[in-house]
């Protein structure tokens, strides 16, 4: 039998909720992330342009398994249309393919985002991650094929306009998964008469993270080699003490507030961890909850649900 290779990098785990620069792709940036940590393991929780900046939750180790709860959580964007031209990418790095000469005023842009607010019909961009037969869209795109991408339901919480001079106004939405930020800047053009691209793009929030959580690949190295950078440091020079920049994680559980929290003992954490049931006690304790996270001594235990007074484990997480 062929003996399994010996996993490479720490068992770390948490979030580096990462404010990512423009310029920097998103795998790109756990890459990076990975290699400062020297993580077994590592994803993130939402792609982000490169012409974007802002919000990108990375996930290490056992906090990979926590990723779809943060993926489906409610995202801020601050965004600058700039009109007077579509483009194909919906952004700066498109060639143009509509242009006008008109500028919408301060109160038009006004009228026009209650349309934009709610549970909406949207139209990706045709460069996008959409699967289309089997293919990315923006594969597609690259090729020059026009595709038919399908509308679909997406939820706006808010959108607001918080500056306008005419040629560009600047705006704020919270969103649901699957928006695509790019898609409103160009619609909303489209329905103005006078076209729109995205100029500029940062991502604020992504629920359950806030911007207090914010941390730069700069703060990373320095925490990670102190006066040195990570250019021209081998892994023979790198300190072994990793405590200063593990110490800029996010716990795990904090992606999980949105489910029902139980707490249980040291003796029922060590049965859910082996998959085993467990009885809920407690007066405060749910009944009944297709999810919920247990946990003991404040660190995450499994994800399961609870079932006639019983915790019955889905997702373990070690120790």
């Amino acid at each position: 039998m062929a003996r399994r290779g010996k996993k490479k990098g720490r068992p770390v785990s948490g979030w580096v909720v990462l404010d990512k620069p423009v310029g920097m792709g998103s795998t790109e940036a756990v890459s990076k992330i990975k290699w400062l940590f020297q993580a077994e393991k590592a994803g993130h929780a939402g792609t982000l342009d490169p012409l974007a900046s802002g919000m990108l939750p990375i996930a290490l180790g056992e906090a990979t398994k926590t990723v779809p709860y943060v993926q489906d959580g409610a995202k801020v964007y601050r965004f600058t249309v700039a009109w007077g031209e579509e483009r194909t990418t919906d952004d700066l790095e498109g060639p143009v393919t509509n242009s006008s000469d008109r500028r919408p005023a301060e109160a038009e842009v006004r009228a026009l985002l209650p349309k934009y607010t709610g549970i909406i019909m949207q139209t990706p961009p045709q460069f996008s991650a959409i699967k289309i037969a089997g293919e990315r869209a923006y594969d597609l795109a690259r090729d020059g094929e026009t595709v038919d991408i399908p509308a679909r339901e997406i939820e706006i919480g808010r959108l607001d306009l918080i500056e306008h001079n005419g040629e560009r106004s600047l705006f704020e939405v919270e969103c649901g998964k699957g928006t695509y930020v790019r898609s409103l800047a160009r619609d909303m053009g489209r329905d103005l008469g006078c076209f729109g691209h995205i100029a500029e793009l940062r991502r604020v929030e992504v629920e359950p993270f806030t911007a207090g959580d914010f941390v730069t690949v700069a703060e990373l190295e320095a925490a990670r080699f102190g006066d040195k950078t990570d250019e021209g440091a081998g892994e023979a020079e790198a300190p072994v003490d990793f405590g200063a920049i593990d110490a800029l994680l996010v716990d795990t559980a904090v992606a999980l507030d949105c489910l029902p929290q139980v707490a249980v003992s040291d003796d029922a954490a060590t049965k859910i961890r082996l998959g085993n049931p467990v009885i809920i006690r407690g007066r405060d304790a749910p009944v009944e909850a297709e999810e919920a996270c247990a946990t003991a001594r404040g660190k995450l235990v499994a994800i399961g649900a609870i079932e006639q007074g019983m915790f019955k484990p889905k997702r373990v997480f070690v120790g």
